[in-house]
């Protein structure tokens, strides 16, 4: 059975995100959203919450299972006993943070492999730096971010607010 783990912030989850998800579900047997727990951040949702807004955008999916690590990717990829990443890319410049990464991932953990999938054109264009300044903004987030998340993400910026 091949398993990939699919590693972000996903702060908040986009459809370019879901993109991924969904054509990755399709190429492996059981995919690994991991939402990573970067205390050098400012998130705007907890861990908690981006696993809530993952669980509720992947509920269809049977072989997708979501998860939160803290620390190297290289380690919790080895804890879960899996040997493939999967990274979205949207332009060129994600290549080049990306490789770095893979690059680097491949120096600590040669068994480790990493592919890039490349998202849906439609979404070439999203983040979810953007989603958060539109959001930030009052805009509106519809085709941004998957349906059952929006009201979510706006009641977080509502609550913010207060």
């Amino acid at each position: 059975m091949k398993t990939v783990i699919y590693p972000g912030s996903f702060d908040p989850p986009t459809n370019g995100h879901l993109d991924i998800i969904q054509r990755a579900a399709r190429v492996f047997d059981k995919v690994i959203v991991a939402v990573l727990n970067n205390p050098e951040k400012n998130p705007m949702f907890t861990v908690a919450e981006r696993r809530k807004m993952l669980e509720m955008i992947t509920k269809e999916y049977a072989n997708v299972e979501i998860d939160d690590f803290n620390g190297l990717l290289v380690d919790y990829v080895r804890e879960k006993q899996v040997s493939i990443v999967i990274k979205g890319l949207r332009a060129i410049s994600d290549f080049e943070n990306e490789m770095q990464m893979a690059l680097t991932n491949r120096k600590l953990a040669p068994d480790i492999e990493t592919i890039f999938m490349m998202t849906n054109h439609k979404c070439s264009f999203l983040s979810s730096s953007v989603v958060k300044e539109v959001v930030a903004f009052d805009g509106c987030i519809e085709g941004l971010v998957p349906e059952q998340i929006q009201d979510y993400i706006i009641e977080k910026r509502n609550s913010q607010r207060k």
